[in-house]
Parts: structure tokens; C-alpha cells; sequence
């Protein structure tokens, strides 16, 4: 029995298939919502995102692009792009990061990116709200299947980042970043503690005087 879009529990973890999980994405009701697949269910995302999502989302991106900079890294970052590995699984991360010398930046389009074509993201973040315990769970289980080299977890609340670096589809924790050559976890905690009294001009420029 094929599962009709109108029929969808979202925010939830619900069996389907693969076709099931490529038509609810291209439904215009969803056209504002995030999806993820994953070893036969899907999840699909409604919940609004609020100011402390915003603001993070904008300064994680801010401070991965600086970093880069600074450590002469080649780095391209999408924001909320679907990113698939047809038939197996898919997933829109608040951000991922194509990091090092060997991609291949993906045409800018928007069909989703292809990892059997364009490899996995090396770095997946999410920043986490009411999906903190998800993000942490299954959505972790699903990037260690799709092979990104490391993966953020956010936690809006608590301005803290739970870093994972991933091999052979296993993750562990660290404190210092493998994806971007040696950026401190902490660090960004501190910059993330500081974006609730301070503007991103003067976040920035307090993370080039500590890097430099």
C-alpha cells in the first residue's frame, strides 16, 4: 500500500519507502518542511525554527567560513540542501561543508546532491531545538550510512556542540575538529555564548585576533 502525502505523520519516524519518501519532498505542502530517509523510514520536519535556531545556523557558518579562510582550506557550504543517496537514504542538514583539496563543488541547481556522484558532505551539522535527542539518535546513525567525515550537533539552548568524527560508519566524540584541521570545539561554544550579548562584526573580529 503506497502511503498518500496527506497521510503522513510528521515529525516522526514512519516506515515508507524510498519512492514514498522522494514524493512527500517534491509535494508543494512540504515544500517549506525538511525531510530525512534512512533504513526504510522517513521523517519529515514542520516544526517552525525560531530566533536561537537562526542566529546559530548563521554563526556556525560564519566561523567554518573564517576558519577556512584563515587556515587556507578550500571550503564550500550549503544551507539546507538535500543531499541523497537514491534508494538507500536522504537528509536536508541545517548546513553541510565539502572541505579539502579532492571535491567537486555540486552545480548550483535544484535537483539534490548526489553523493554516488559528488561523495558525501565532509562535515553535517544540525542545530538542535526540540529535535535535540533525534539529531543526537537516528539522524547520527544515518550520516555514520552516509559517509560524512564528521557531524555537529547543536544544542540551542545550552550553546554547546557535541562534535562526532566518523570512519567505517562509526563515530566517537571530540573535542577537536578532524574535518577542519585542528578548529577547538570550545571555541566555538565561546563564540556561541558570545552571540547572545555581541554582532557578528565584533564576533569575528574576536576570532581572528584568537586564531591569527
Amino acid at each position: 500500500m503506497t502511503l498518500s502525502t496527506s497521510q503522513i505523520q510528521t515529525d516522526t519516524w514512519v516506515k515508507a519507502t524510498w519512492e514514498e519518501f522522494a514524493a512527500a519532498m517534491d509535494d508543494p505542502q512540504y515544500e517549506k518542511s525538511r525531510g530525512y530517509f534512512d533504513n526504510g523510514t522517513m521523517r519529515i520536519e514542520m516544526a517552525p525554527l525560531g530566533r536561537g535556531h537562526a542566529r546559530q545556523n548563521t554563526l556556525i557558518s560564519q566561523v567554518i567560513s573564517l576558519y577556512g579562510m584563515l587556515r587556507n582550506l578550500r571550503v564550500v557550504g550549503l544551507m539546507n540542501c538535500s543531499i541523497y543517496q537514491p534508494g538507500e537514504r536522504g537528509c536536508q542538514p541545517d548546513m553541510a561543508f565539502y572541505i579539502g583539496a579532492d571535491f567537486q563543488i555540486p552545480p548550483q541547481d535544484n535537483a539534490p546532491i548526489d553523493v554516488n556522484v559528488f561523495g558525501p558532505p565532509t562535515l553535517a551539522v544540525e542545530i538542535s531545538g526540540s529535535t535535540f535527542k533525534d539529531d543526537l539518535g537516528a539522524k547520527r546513525l544515518l550520516y555514520e550510512r552516509l559517509g560524512v567525515s564528521e557531524y555537529w550537533v547543536v544544542n540551542v539552548a545550552e550553546q554547546d556542540v557535541i562534535a562526532f568524527a566518523i570512519a567505517d560508519q562509526r563515530s566517537g566524540e571530540v573535542q577537536i575538529s578532524e574535518a577542519l584541521s585542528g578548529l577547538e570545539v570550545s571555541l566555538v561554544e565561546e563564540a556561541l555564548r558570545r552571540s547572545q550579548s555581541e554582532d557578528d562584526s565584533t564576533l569575528m573580529r574576536w576570532l581572528m585576533d584568537i586564531l591569527q
